[in-house]
């Protein structure tokens, strides 16, 4: 499985169109998705993006919880607010006004890598951002938790 890595900074033009970055487009083109899925962070003042593929996941996680329960009423919200963005021939996206001022990009956009999904950021907010996570990590002293635990050996003697 490819990864969305790295972030990119790219200039938007007047009509609110933006090219998404090469690697990213690599990435979506790999899951079949000819275009993004986006909707509003719950957490930031950014985009949630994805491609198809990861989407219909989110949609498989969120049918494992109670149809009616509340926690499932509010993640559907979801997918009332996602738009889908095609990617032209060019490999320009085209971001409605809506989501522009919900992120508050003006001239500059910010592609955000964050593995199986990205983001998109206003860069100065999104660099902010970074650096009060960084530091939170320092100050937390974070580390990445192993991948798997493998079971003790059973003891001598013991079934």
């Amino acid at each position: 499985m490819r990864l969305f890595l790295s972030t990119y900074v790219n200039k938007i033009d007047r009509k609110g169109r933006v090219s998404v970055p090469a690697l990213f487009r690599t990435v979506l083109s790999g899951q079949n998705s000819t275009g993004i899925l986006a909707f509003r962070s719950f957490k930031h003042a950014a985009l949630d993006c994805s491609g198809l593929a990861r989407v219909e996941e989110m949609a498989a996680q969120l049918e494992t919880l109670p149809e009616f329960s509340e926690e499932y009423e509010n993640l559907s919200a979801l997918f009332a607010d996602m738009k889908q963005l095609q990617i032209d021939g060019e490999g320009r996206i085209t971001l409605p006004e809506e989501l522009l001022q919900f992120v508050g990009i003006t001239d500059n956009v910010a592609f955000v890598g964050q593995g199986k999904n990205f983001q998109i950021w206003e860069p100065a907010a999104q660099e902010a951002f970074q650096a009060a996570r960084r530091q939170s990590a320092r100050d937390n002293k974070f580390i990445m938790p192993p991948t798997a635990r493998m079971p003790a050996p059973a003891a001598e003697g013991t079934p």
